[in-house]
């Protein structure tokens, strides 16, 4: 069998690439159906909370996102191939709308094969939450930032992509049963392997109008994608409280003292290793009570008092799983609590003294680097916990579906009060 296709047949790289993709695909789809439904059990008020099913959920999405992107590479080859290759001609070229129809869903599936898996990865890739996709290469895309409106937009037109695919497939094997079972023609053997002598084609031209047609389509698609993803309630994925909470974190005053300050801005986030991938949120809702003297020696400065509003993260797709029972309990335990001493040290300073989350508190040192300019003050510090310490996901004991260690950053900038 030649390598190379010839105007009658085509050749084995084409069939390996086509009977590859399909296999791809016809992975893929169930892989993500089921993904989906036990998504959709996580989130129902029927879920148990057991880390079986989260980590099936998991396991599922992770091979859906992986055979996508083989998917995704396989049908670049597919095409570059394709445009080096003598295209097999129509055997019936004469029944026009039939020709017509055949090539534009051929291009069609051709536009699908890339942009469906593209989206999903985008999609992944502006996501902060688990599944990740089983490879080396990280799971980051280049130009693509970690937003919740990006996921959103691309979670949309994945869907109504998927959709598009599976019209074009069907169309593709029903076309193809069509030619062998009612025509008795050779256009479906002419993709099988060892397929012999095939009949010669009659002359003919191929026409731009398909693929023109098969790019209006998905035009129109993309289109009725990006609203989905601009309209659709993506709860899934963003959590209520995540979407309406500000973009800065709510800081409250501070008393107007001798040696009180205000914080102006900052940030307080956590991170951890789910399933090999890291999942970093913030808190949107905290306030920071400080009083501070700056010490010309090493020893006491102050005092620091932060109460964090549990509901305010943002944890991407795992949010809402976050908040649950076994973990932040966010119903029952609403906020978080900091309350330390601030010492000058050697090389720096620290604020030590008891975290209280859920009903457990635990001493806590955080050092951090200060800057201090007249009646401004900005602070960096971080710090790492043992999330069993505050007995949040104490039904998942397996480091390697969800770390111990959680680590906490907090950056702010702060003026003195006269």
């Amino acid at each position: 069998m030649p390598a190379r296709n010839t105007f009658s047949t085509y050749g084995s790289v084409t069939k390996a690439f086509h009977w590859l993709t399909a296999l791809l695909i016809f992975s893929a789809f169930p892989l993500g159906y089921f993904a989906n439904e036990l998504a959709h059990h996580i989130q129902s008020p029927d879920f148990d909370g057991a880390q079986s099913t989260l980590a099936r959920a998991a396991l599922l999405f992770s091979l859906h996102k992986t055979v996508g992107v083989a998917v995704f590479f396989t049908a670049l080859l597919r095409i570059l191939w394709a445009v080096t290759q003598e295209k097999p001609g129509l055997l019936h070229p004469d029944n026009r709308p039939e020709a017509l129809a055949a090539e534009t869903v051929h291009w069609a599936l051709y536009i699908s094969l890339v942009a469906v898996p593209l989206s999903g990865w985008i999609h992944h890739a502006a996501t902060t939450g688990f599944a990740p996709i089983l490879w080396p290469f990280g799971q980051s895309l280049p130009f693509v930032p970690k937003s919740d409106a990006v996921a959103a937009l691309f979670g949309g037109l994945h869907e109504i992509l998927i959709w598009a695919l599976a019209v074009a497939l069907a169309l593709h094997i029903a076309g193809a049963l069509k030619h062998h079972v009612i025509d008795r023609d050779s256009t479906l053997r002419r993709m099988l392997p060892g397929s012999g002598q095939m009949p010669e084609p009659p002359a003919q031209h191929h026409s731009p109008l398909p693929a023109f047609a098969a790019i209006a389509g998905f035009v129109a698609i993309l289109g009725a994608g990006t609203l989905l993803g601009l309209t659709e309630d993506h709860s899934d994925r963003v959590s209520t409280q995540a979407a309406e909470a500000p973009s800065e974190a709510t800081v409250a005053t501070a008393p107007a003292s001798s040696g009180g300050w205000t914080v102006e801005e900052g940030t307080l986030s956590i991170s951890i290793l789910q399933m090999g991938s890291e999942v970093t949120g913030q808190f949107a809702d905290w306030s920071a009570v400080i009083d501070f003297e700056d010490p010309a020696a090493p020893g006491p400065a102050g005092e620091v008092d932060v109460t964090i509003a549990i509901p305010s993260l943002s944890l991407g797709s795992v949010t809402d799983q976050a908040m649950g029972a076994d973990y932040f309990d966010s119903a029952t335990y609403p906020t978080a609590r900091f309350k330390a001493m601030i010492e000058k040290t050697a090389d720096g300073y620290q604020a030590t003294g008891p975290l209280t989350i859920r009903d457990q508190s635990v001493a806590l040192t955080l050092p951090f680097d200060l800057t201090l300019d007249g009646d401004r003050a900005s602070m960096s510090g971080r710090t790492t916990v043992n999330r069993l310490d505050f007995n949040i996901g104490q039904g998942t004991q397996d480091e390697g579906t969800l770390a111990f260690a959680v680590e906490i950053a907090v950056e702010l900038t702060a003026k003195q009060n006269k």
